[in-house]
Order: C-alpha cells, then structure tokens, then sequence
C-alpha cells in the first residue's frame, strides 16, 4: 500500500505542476507581464479573515457530503460509522485529484475500501454510491437550470455563447442521471452489460480469468445493488434526510466562491457564482485523463467569468484563491486520510 501510494503520488503531482503552467501562459497570453503583475496585486488584497472562513466552509460541505452518504447507506442496512465514511470519501477526493478518471475512481476507491471493512455485499456498497452520485447531480443540475434563467432574464447577456454551454452543460448532466436511473431500475439490461464485459475481458486474458467464477460473483452482486436501489425508490420518504444534507452540501461548496469574492472586495450576483459553479461541477465529471483537470478547470472558470462580465484580472485571482481551497486544500486532507489508514493497515499487521 505505501508502494501504490507513493507511485501515485509521483505521477500525479508532476502532471498537476504541469497543468498550473498551462494556465500560467493562458493568463499570460491574454493578459501579458503587466496583466499577471496586476493579478498577484489583486490575490494580495484578499482579506484573510473572509478567505479563512472558506477553508472552513469546504470543511462542512465534505462533511454532509459524507453524512449524505452514510445516511444512505443506513437506509440500506449497512452498519458502518460515519468517522469511517467521512475517511473513504476524503481517501476518495484524493484519488480523484491525482489519478485522471475523475469521479470514478474516487468512487472505486471508497467503494472498494467500504466493501472490504463491512459486512454486507458489496452490491449494496454499490447501490449506496451510485444512488448518491445521482443525487448529487440532481442537486447540481437544479442549481444550474434556476441560475441560468434568472441571470439571463435579468441581466441579458450578450451573444449565445452563455446560454449554448449551459444548455450543452444541463443537457449532458441530465442524460447522465437518466443512464444512471435506467440502468439502476432494470437489472436484466445491466446483467447483460455486465456480461458483455465480462465476455470481454476473459478473452482478453486468453483464460486465465475464469468466466464462470466472475460471472457467479456479479450476478451475486446485481442482484444486492438492485434490491438496494428497490428499498431506496420503495420509500422516498425516507430519503428527505439524504436530500436536505445534499443540498446543505452543495450549499457550503458554493459558498466557498462567495467568501472568495468578498475577500478580494468585488459584488457578483449569486446567480452567476452558482452558473459557474455548477458548469464546472459538471466538466469535472467527465474523464478528460488530466490529474484535478488543473490548468483546463482553472481556463474555463476564468473564462466564464470573464463572459459574465467580470475584469480578467477579478476573474483569474477568484479563480486561483478558489482552486486553493478546492483543489490544493482537498488534496493536502485527503492525502493524510490516506496516510492514516496506511498508518491503521500497519498497526494492524503488527498486531
């Protein structure tokens, strides 16, 4: 485990560095020596008590982030505390951050590290993520959608540039809680999938995966994530719990651009804050193969920005004081959950 964690940490960092340089000669294009020495002017204003209270803020949103979670898998029958599932979700982050599949691995990750340390069928570990996943966009998606047309109504943007991305956006988001919705309720197409990949995969191996084997252990599988998604769709009551820490959630996350932007003294319309947000919640969902998808999230954040409005120079020092907290912040506290259950691994073994 030290090994993996190690590699991973050498791969990742050199690929983040990378991406930051990127967005460093993006600013510079378009701003040159003078516009960057304005940018380090405007990140030097930021009044550090309300830019404090966004590292707080980021705390809280991970923190119901992970309380959504646990309640799920409460409604499921899984006995687990939440101190454990706060720590997979931040070993989650981590993995997000540094390997380039985001939002999957990270799942994989607290996924995998929840199956093994609890007694239930993985199925339902499962049925417990995938039903959080789509709660999360649910959330999001909302968000986008009533943002996006009180800004527009109000302020009428220029040109339609602003309204494409946010229908492309909200489109693209829908249709990934549609997918995940179907293929949730009817197990006989998912087993077919399932079976599909399998097929492939033995005959990749040239044999050496047993088909009948694997095929055993994930129609056991299935068949515990479909009756775990049944007993949450069965009783939507009991989700209103799962649904207010989601969007409390949600809530803190957003809040951390707000504080940001009251730290550098500059107004901008919630609306516009929640538009950009959700936008980027949103690309960071699709697997692009670059580590935090830094330097590609930091340009399309400060674009649209820009496209709203706000000076350049406003834009990119929001965005870099923004990307602290939820990037580089994130990535510091994940890495010492990673740490720390390397640290119980040990002291286990020694036990």
């Amino acid at each position: 485990m030290t090994v993996e964690r190690r590699q991973l940490v050498k791969r990742g960092i050199p690929l983040l560095m990378i991406g930051l340089l990127i967005f460093i000669f993006y600013l510079y294009f378009f701003s040159g020596t003078a516009g960057l020495a304005d940018i380090i002017a405007e990140l030097q204003t930021a009044n550090l008590l309300y830019y404090s209270f966004a590292f707080i803020s980021i705390i809280l949103s991970m923190l119901f982030y992970s309380l959504t979670w646990h309640s799920l898998m409460s409604l499921l029958s899984i006995e687990t505390n939440f101190r454990k599932a706060l720590l997979y979700v931040w070993v989650g982050t981590f993995v997000d951050i540094l390997v380039p599949v985001e939002a999957v691995s990270g799942e994989v990750s607290k996924g995998y590290l929840m199956s093994k340390n609890s007694n239930v069928n993985s199925g339902k570990v499962v049925a417990s993520i995938v039903s959080h996943r789509i709660l999360s966009m649910t959330v999001t998606l909302g968000g986008l959608i009533i943002s996006s047309v009180f800004f527009i109504l109000k302020y009428r943007p220029p040109g339609v540039i602003l309204e494409v991305v946010v229908v492309v956006i909200a489109s693209c988001t829908a249709i990934s809680i549609i997918i995940l919705g179907y293929l949730s309720a009817k197990e006989k197409t998912t087993k077919k999938i399932v079976d599909w990949i399998l097929s492939l995969a033995t005959r990749i191996s040239r044999g050496r995966l047993k088909l009948t084997s694997l095929r055993a252990k994930a129609e056991k599988m299935l068949k515990a994530f479909h009756q775990g998604m049944d007993i949450l769709t069965r009783n939507p009551k009991a989700l209103a719990g799962p649904v207010v820490f989601s969007i409390v959630a949600w809530f803190f996350d957003l809040l951390v651009t707000f504080l940001v932007f009251t730290s550098i003294n500059f107004e901008i319309s919630l609306s516009a804050i929640v538009m950009v947000y959700s936008i980027g919640v949103a690309l960071q969902s699709i697997p692009i193969g670059i580590p935090g998808e830094v330097g590609f999230m930091e340009i399309v954040i400060t674009t649209l920005y820009a496209l709203l409005g706000v000076p350049i120079v406003v834009s990119a020092a929001a965005t870099v004081l923004t990307r602290l907290v939820t990037l580089w912040f994130k990535l510091i506290l994940g890495y010492a959950a990673v740490q720390w259950i390397g640290i119980k691994v040990l002291m286990g073994g020694k036990q």
